[in-house]
């Protein structure tokens, strides 16, 4: 099994991907496709080369944040993520990692690799964890801005058999994310796909649930239109944030606590959440319904980040989650 890198895409490209990449390397033993300008790559990764299963692709040109994705795509041929999702395609690596412009890796995904037979929208998959323990998934989770009730429902499935495997929940409880609890409440899209999901009786359905279900672990899958999805993902990211600049936290509760930094968190008992939140422990977002892994990570993601977004593609692969998902919706 190997995992391509997208070592061009994010913030801190070259240096902090790279870094990850090793880590996970080390860490998980695990083979690394480092896809990116392979001079630059050679002196960032070279004494490592022969020690760990590292290896070098090159990729000339790089798909920028603010560019079109599609025409960026047309254009750059030899981009860092048109030769990532290459590489799955062909076989050469089993999953793919990026943190580089994310609609340039959905639109790569979908033309280069094509959807699952019967999926209809493929899907971001984000783990959320603001519980101890206790990891809550969210779809979608920014892929899809328009969707209809059936996407959603389809959406549940896909989410449904990635906590079965991913998180190793046999029957996942899967709510619908409204502005309130009772059948009624909610828009159009809600309501509809409300009625649609209580007649799956193959999926655990238990009705609407709430933001702040986020934290409660009402269910175990949250399903919502990619719209709402990413703004409730970018929501707890930045609140993720702003728990991490502990001088702040520290000024804030100084007269009462007289404690600073990671100490006063501990002491609030904050110190998990902030973890939780904090999206370098997740990684990244796994798209489902493409044939193939991908693994969508954080612009901003450093060495940790993409080293668990490497351990989350190593999990996603080994459990054969797009056979399991084609399975599913082929009988």
């Amino acid at each position: 099994m190997k995992i391509a890198v997208d070592t061009s895409g994010g913030e801190f490209a070259p240096h902090e991907i790279v870094k990850g990449a090793i880590k996970a390397a080390q860490e998980y033993n695990a083979d690394i496709i480092l896809v990116g300008k392979k001079s630059l790559l050679h002196v960032l990764a070279g004494r490592h080369l022969n020690k760990l299963n590292i290896s070098i692709v090159n990729a000339s040109q790089t798909i920028g944040f603010h560019e079109h994705p599609v025409e960026a795509l047309r254009k750059k041929t030899r981009s860092s993520i048109a030769i990532g999702i290459k590489l799955l395609k062909e076989g050469k690596a089993s999953a793919f990692v990026s943190a580089g412009n994310t609609g340039a890796v959905l639109a790569a995904a979908f033309f280069g690799l094509g959807k699952i037979e019967g999926v209809e929208r493929p899907a971001l998959v984000s783990v959320i964890k603001l519980v101890p323990q206790s990891p809550v998934l969210m779809i979608d989770a920014g892929a899809n801005a328009d969707c209809r009730p059936s996407h959603l429902v389809q959406f549940a499935r896909l989410a449904n058999i990635y906590a079965q495997h991913i998180l190793g929940i046999k029957s996942p409880k899967i709510g619908l994310l409204s502005n309130g609890e009772e059948e009624a409440k909610g828009n159009r899209l809600t309501k509809e796909t409300h009625q649609l999901l209580k007649e799956q009786a193959d999926l655990n359905f238990i009705g609407n649930v709430e933001g702040h279900d986020l934290s409660t672990r009402a269910a175990d899958v949250i399903v919502t239109d990619g719209f709402t999805g990413n703004i409730v993902l970018k929501t707890v990211e930045g609140l993720g944030d702003s728990l991490l600049k502990m001088r702040q936290i520290g000024h804030a509760f100084n007269s009462a606590y007289h404690l600073r930094g990671r100490a006063l968190l501990a002491d609030v008992g904050l110190g998990s959440l902030v973890k939780g939140m904090d999206y370098r422990e997740y990684g990244g977002a796994c798209l489902l319904g493409v044939k193939g892994n991908v693994i969508v990570s954080h612009g901003r993601s450093q060495a940790v980040a993409i080293k668990n977004a490497i351990g989350l593609a190593s999990r996603t692969a080994e459990q054969d989650i797009c056979r399991l998902i084609a399975e599913a919706h082929n009988g």
